[in-house]
């Protein structure tokens, strides 16, 4: 039995009837013309043989009576492969926008909260990608964001697939074992025991934090104050709030310019149905213009998504003199932690270049933007957040969120839009004899922030998902070509040398 973290907890509590939070992956396979292999059945079999390897998937959740403390993660002793694993098509012709709209259908539904929180649905009649090419389908997984957070949603995708075609069945296949639900005296008696620890580690967090805050202010009063408090902590009490961690050493910090969220269509409360879109660029061909330019693939993902949304927002006249800004999650994975399968992600915000026109110019913005905003977080307590959203007590955190979530409906919105770009396998997956050729993200949205860009990295491209409030962007392709041509503009210009 594990128990949630605060962040984890968190991802549930924001839920309500109109905003869903799952971690999709939308995977387009080619099967090769003499394979022998139906999708649906291959897929339910590849999860049965590798489930002891896929914790997520098996674990369900023990809510603590009264909401007196996060809840639990168990091995669900019910747990029923064939409820997980659906079928679904397209109608002919099967194309990608057809795709699109089936998948933006299918993530606008909560998860049922007495099972495992994810579901994968095989997807068939899906037309070739070009004429006479090979036959296609699609497998959409969606799993909870309190399950597990990007990075980590790339990690079991690693494991479900295989990195050869036709490769065995794993040693102990399908071997594992379930939990029995605790009891409810045995929940309340962890619960009491959390209490106790709680305040004291949140003081010392809140000196951190503090500490850290006022550095970036460059108020030397606040600063005195806020050492002052983190040095009370030092000696005995101090040595077993902090046993097991290192003292943070004393910097300046840069402080993040000032950012202000014009209105935009998208920045309203959203409604529970969905657009989805998605597009692919060529990896290397980033890879080349960023390179050109001296600029990173995030430099690049970050002036397109402005590059896009400026022709977008000019198109329908409503493009801000200000320039838009958008929420960048920052995972705070290092690869050793000892829970794989947690939420260990914070972010940062940065300006998106919407105000310039000239596509070289805007990538040069978006750098410095970016270069801004990575050192405000390291030097900022954004990497505090997974520790900081455990410490109150759950129930009053949850009445906190929610009323948040109702909040947001009315409150001007913090940022923009969201904008995400997670590296993915470097080597191609197999599902059988089927390759892997698309690992398209889908990601979430929520009041009143109604769109969503995030990228994935595989093999040689960069997969793009675009989600949004059907209400609010109900021409969301358009906005995709958008992206695309903002690429075509600003590979053209970097070669031209404009």
């Amino acid at each position: 039995m594990k128990q949630l973290s605060g962040l984890d907890s968190a991802f549930l509590d924001l839920e309500d009837d109109h905003q869903f939070l799952h971690v999709s992956q939308l995977l387009i396979l080619e099967r090769p013309d003499d394979a022998d292999i139906e999708p649906y059945p291959a897929w339910r079999r590849q999860l049965a043989d590798r489930i002891h390897q896929l914790e997520p998937l098996r674990r369900r959740l023990v809510q603590v009576p009264f909401g007196l403390d996060h809840p639990y993660w168990i091995a669900d002793p019910d747990f029923d492969l064939d409820f997980h694993v659906r079928h679904s098509a397209v109608p002919p012709p099967g194309t990608d926008d057809q795709l699109d709209e089936l998948v933006a259908r299918l993530v606008a539904a909560p998860m049922d909260r007495a099972h495992p929180l994810w579901v994968s649905h095989v997807i068939e009649g899906l037309a070739p990608a070009e004429e006479g090419g090979a036959d296609r389908f699609a497998i959409l997984t969606m799993i909870h964001h309190s399950t597990i957070d990007g990075a980590a949603g790339a990690d079991l995708l690693a494991l479900m697939l295989d990195d050869v075609p036709d490769a065995e069945p794993p040693s102990h296949a399908g071997e594992w074992t379930s939990e029995a639900p605790p009891s409810t005296a045995g929940v309340l008696a962890r619960a009491a025991a959390n209490g106790v620890r709680r305040p004291a580690r949140g003081l010392l967090l809140a000196a951190r934090a503090g500490q850290s805050m006022a550095r970036a202010s460059r108020n030397p009063a606040v600063i005195d104050l806020a050492d002052r408090v983190r040095g009370s902590l030092r000696g005995t009490l101090g040595s077993v709030l902090n046993a097991g961690r290192e003292r943070d050493p004393d910097q300046d910090l840069p402080r993040l310019p000032p950012l202000v969220t014009p209105p935009t269509p998208f920045n309203a409360p959203v409604s529970r149905y969905r657009r989805f879109a998605h597009r692919a660029l060529p990896l290397a061909e980033v890879k080349a213009v960023g390179k050109e330019a001296g600029a990173t693939i995030n430099d690049v993902v970050v002036a397109l998504c402005g590059g896009g949304l400026r022709r977008w927002l000019l198109e329908r006249g409503e493009l801000p003199e200000q320039p838009l800004t958008a929420m960048i999650p920052v995972s705070l994975r290092e690869g050793d932690e000892d829970e794989p399968w947690t939420n260990r992600v914070s972010a940062t915000v940065a300006a998106l270049p919407t105000d310039v026109d000239d596509p070289i110019a805007r990538l040069r913005a978006a750098h410095d933007a970016l270069r801004v905003a990575k050192q405000v977080f390291a030097a900022m307590p954004g990497q505090l957040t997974p520790d900081a959203a455990g410490l109150g007590v759950p129930a009053t955190v949850t009445a906190v969120s929610r009323a948040l979530t109702r909040w947001g409906s009315v409150a001007p919105a913090p940022f923009n839009t969201v904008v995400s770009n997670v590296p993915g396998p470097r080597e191609p997956l197999y599902l059988g004899s089927a390759t892997m050729t698309h690992y398209i993200p889908v990601s979430a949205i929520a009041d009143p922030v109604g769109l969503n860009i995030t990228v994935q990295s595989y093999v040689d491209q960069l997969d793009i998902g675009l989600l949004a409030c059907a209400e609010l962007v109900p021409d969301l392709h358009d906005l995709a070509d958008a992206v695309v041509a903002d690429f075509d503009a600003l590979r053209d210009a970097v070669r031209g040398g404009g």
